[in-house]
């Protein structure tokens, strides 16, 4: 049996979407809760990563004022971080899963995953789809597109079923 140090590294990128949420219980349902613990304790070593935006990203170029709004800005950003990790957290304890590692990086998910994944030299990187139409992926950007495009492993994008009305 491979020590957690051995195992492939598995990244999930993680935000504050239910898109998200959604990405990190489904991989988590099909990769390491499936089987009971004593038989096996699950193939990868499990790295939640979560993008920080900066503050001069997220007010941008505002003008005069920008600078004394900046530290408001910044410490929202990281009470949302903090609620991300806590949740992420959460939801791993709540399907007996272990030893994870937790990031918050600041910075643009599309880079921060990318490096993320050279960093831990991850087997397969782990994304929600927002399910953005062709319009909104072009003006945001789509987080999953590039990541596909750039990132050096395997890239499985979770989607979360369309409900039915």
């Amino acid at each position: 049996m491979a020590s957690e140090e051995e195992k492939p590294v598995m990244v999930v990128g993680i935000d504050h979407s239910e898109h998200s949420f959604y990405a990190l219980e489904w991989t988590i349902d099909h990769f390491f809760s499936a089987f009971p613990p004593n038989v096996h304790p699950g193939l990868f070593r499990l790295v939640l990563v979560h993008a920080k935006p900066s503050a001069t990203s997220v007010v941008g170029l505002a003008g005069a004022g920008a600078a004394e709004v900046l530290p408001y800005v910044d410490s929202d950003l990281k009470k949302i971080a903090a609620g991300v990790v806590e949740k992420a957290k959460q939801i791993c304890s709540s399907k007996q899963v272990t030893g994870i590692a937790v990031e918050v990086v600041e910075g643009d998910a599309r880079n921060v995953l990318c490096e993320a994944v050279e960093k831990h030299h991850a087997t397969i990187l782990v994304v929600g789809s927002h399910g953005y139409g062709a319009i909104k992926r072009t003006l945001l950007g789509s987080v999953s597109d590039y990541c596909t495009h750039h990132a050096h492993c395997t890239v499985m994008v979770v989607k979360k079923p369309k409900t039915k009305h």
